[in-house]
């Protein structure tokens, strides 16, 4: 590791449902050298699980419980797992069986770690992918993790940035009905989402960022032929950030901003709903697209994909997205620490 940088930083990594392909992914990265040049990974959930995993998919592991984050082993291939305390010895779930104690395992993991990071011991977090469905078969109703997240950590605003290919997104409004996004976006949230960004950005480096905000509608609305929600929501919106010295622009074209993002005239881009900022991203990046939370007290980012029930157990799971989401919460944590201006 003679290329390693002077601070490593502690990641948490929680092996999400233990029915899907999180354990199998988050063992994987322990193997990379390249995660343990940049940081401490250390596994948050229980020690059978991976266990069972690496018996499973026939990976070469070694697998170390330990009970504090004062006693990791800094060496590449050993798997520090942390587990969540008092959690029952109970039959662990199937690969690929959803199961209302594979959420509450999921559950507790997060909790877990979040509580070790609040408390100095870990440095930020990386989650595996949970099933929202088993989440709610546990009683735990939430959309997903960034609002999980939100409610742990006590974080009044946060986003989803999608990082990948180049591309910098966020989508104002997430998982809802693409008939609900007139209704959920206001002026107010515009406004809020672009300050976030503009106060968030210096994690990548970026003391000014310039925003793109995207249109709703075809063309930007063509001046209220094709929609007026850019010029009674956004334009208003865009205006009012600008007032406050945010370095906003648009409404964009969806279907040129992205091109325009790569060429280098934007820093990041807020869309307007979930497939607008994810399509971009899942094209140029579909294995190492990163999401990142904006607005927590700590780093958290995220595989850009789901529990994939139907390859779990099978090892063939690529850790591609997760390893790209620990390095890349390595790097946001060390910018935390020492931000810098603008590239």
């Amino acid at each position: 590791m003679n290329d390693a940088p002077a601070f490593r930083p502690r990641i948490a990594i929680t092996l999400g449902d233990p029915a899907g392909i999180g354990p199998e992914i988050a063992l994987k990265a322990v193997l990379a050298p390249e995660v343990w040049e940049q940081c401490i990974p250390v596994l948050v959930g229980l020690p059978a699980v991976c266990r069972a995993t690496a018996e499973q998919v026939g990976l070469v592991v070694s697998v170390r419980p330990t009970e504090s984050a004062a006693d990791l082993r800094d060496e590449c291939g050993i798997a520090n797992v942390l587990a969540p305390p008092g959690f029952p010895d109970v039959p662990l779930p199937a690969p690929g069986e959803l199961d209302a104690q594979g959420g509450q395992l999921a559950f507790e993991a997060i909790a877990e770690a979040v509580r070790l990071i609040r408390a100095g011991e870990l440095d930020a977090l990386c989650t595996g992918p949970i099933s929202k469905a088993a989440l709610n078969l546990a009683g735990h109703h939430y959309p997903g993790h960034t609002e999980l997240l939100a409610e742990m950590a006590g974080a009044p605003l946060v986003a989803m940035l999608m990082v990948g290919g180049g591309v910098r997104v966020i989508p104002a409004t997430i998982h809802c009905p693409l008939e609900d996004v007139p209704q959920r976006l206001t002026s107010r949230r515009i406004v809020d989402l672009l300050d976030l960004i503009d106060r968030t950005m210096a994690d990548f480096r970026i003391e000014r960022p310039r925003i793109a905000v995207c249109g709703l509608n075809p063309h930007a609305g063509e001046d209220g032929l094709l929609g007026r929600e850019e010029q009674a929501l956004i334009v208003p919106a865009i205006d009012e950030a600008r007032a406050q010295g945010i370095d906003a622009a648009g409404p964009v074209p969806a279907d040129v901003v992205f091109h325009q993002m790569l060429q280098g005239r934007w820093d990041v881009v807020l869309a307007m709903y979930h497939d607008q900022a994810m399509i971009p991203v899942k094209t140029l990046a579909f294995d190492r697209g990163v999401n990142v939370t904006l607005g927590l007290p700590f780093v958290r980012t995220s595989p850009d994909h789901g529990t994939a029930f139907d390859i779990a157990g099978r090892g063939i799971a690529r850790p591609d997205s997760l390893i790209a989401a620990v390095l890349l919460a390595a790097e946001l944590t060390r910018n935390r620490r020492a931000p810098a201006k603008s590239l």
